[in-house]
């Protein structure tokens, strides 16, 4: 059956990480929503709705019967098997939002929909952007057990110091530790296949180090932190979400924030977490096109993807940095950086559509990735319409 993930209620919600990807592409814990569900329902058939500009490149769904699913939530075992027992017109709601239904996607309508159940069990849902690292441990305990059942980690080198239990440890094939210390007292610890840990790095869980990524010699890595496939980390990170594909290879701190993919933080790049007045951090909504209030003590960036930032640049608690943007002036930049900012600051200029593409094809060929035309599109459609 097609697996049909759907934006409709929250999408707008989830920018700037959004405007390049559907809402199941983004990462927390190990895997993406749409990983998750996949290996959850055991359903590798699947398609998005979702902004028609973002269509292009994810599948909209075929006009038949279909699983309608809202991605952004850790399902219970109960509540996993009410989405599979639904038959055609049931539904299952949580806190009064539709999150799966059974449906024909030719003429997709609620009025198709017979029957609703409401979900009784407090459910991890994932709402806005700071929600993903601040409930990413309960992703990670999440994805650990769904990834590691059945399966044998491969053993820790002796050079390595480790502390707490081994059965919250699980190291994939071909992923290499030598000479850090591990400790996983504090949460699980899951290195993916072929990623590395260099010397002197010191690892305190619950942290997901995923397919091919490194933490860079000596960095310092507290949890709850997931850093996604291809990626570099070096320096001190605590609490962050890394999409992939992206880099903070040199020392700096930077602690409770998410950053999307084919990003790179310059060297000595810091990202300021607590306010000195240690008051709660108000974030840009692009909904509401205003900053609101996350009710968080501590809040970081919220970074787009293919936005970059010079050596030893500051940033403000709280700042949030759109698609394709260039920071690199001096001083602290505002707490709101545009797509395509050529220089991070208020009214600066724009960073030329076909410079951007020239940039991404050249970061992307490094880690043997195209930039496809349905990139370029999605690039067009946020600068013009952004």
């Amino acid at each position: 059956m097609q697996l049909v993930f759907s934006d409709a209620q929250y999408w707008e919600d989830f920018l700037p990480l959004t405007f390049t990807r559907p809402i199941a592409e983004m990462r927390c814990g190990i895997l993406t929503f749409s990983e998750r569900w996949q290996k959850i329902l055991d359903n590798t058939e699947v398609s998005w709705f979702t902004e028609m500009y973002l269509q292009q490149k994810y599948n909209e769904p075929e006009k038949r019967e279909s699983l309608f699913l809202v991605p952004n939530f850790l399902p219970t075992e109960t509540v996993v098997q009410q989405i599979k027992d639904l038959k055609q017109g049931e539904a299952l709601v949580y806190e009064d939002e539709l999150v799966a239904a059974k449906i024909n996607m030719d003429g997709f309508s609620l009025h198709q929909i017979e029957k609703m159940t409401d979900i009784k069990e407090e459910l991890v849902f994932f709402k806005k952007p700071t929600d993903l690292f601040t409930y990413n441990r309960e992703a990670i305990d999440f994805d650990f057990e769904l990834l590691t059942k059945g399966k044998t980690s491969q053993e820790l080198s002796p050079t390595n110091g480790f502390l707490g239990n081994r059965e919250d440890l699980f190291i994939e094939e071909g992923a290499e530790i030598e000479f850090s210390t591990i400790n996983t007292k504090t949460g699980k610890i899951y290195i993916g296949k072929n990623a590395e840990v260099m010397e002197g790095c010191n690892l305190r869980g619950p942290i997901a180090l995923c397919e091919g990524s490194k933490f860079n010699l000596g960095a310092k890595i507290y949890g709850a932190t997931t850093v996604g496939p291809h990626s570099k980390v070096g320096g001190e990170v605590s609490n962050i979400i890394i999409f992939g594909y992206s880099n903070k290879g040199h020392d700096g701190f930077v602690g409770n924030s998410v950053i999307g993919e084919w990003c790179n933080l310059g060297a000595d790049t810091n990202s300021s977490n607590l306010k000195n007045n240690y008051g709660n951090v108000k974030l840009w909504n692009y909904r509401t096109k205003d900053f609101q209030d996350t009710g968080l003590q501590f809040a970081g960036v919220i970074m787009g993807d293919h936005s970059k930032t010079a050596i030893n640049t500051q940033l403000n608690t709280g700042t949030v940095i759109g698609v394709a943007s260039n920071i690199f002036k001096e001083g602290f930049p505002p707490n709101l950086i545009e797509n395509f900012s050529w220089g991070g600051f208020k009214d600066d200029e724009r960073f030329k559509l076909d410079k951007a593409y020239e940039v991404a094809e050249k970061v992307m060929a490094r880690r043997k990735v195209s930039l496809t035309d349905e990139d370029k599109s999605i690039f067009k459609h946020i600068f013009e319409n952004y």
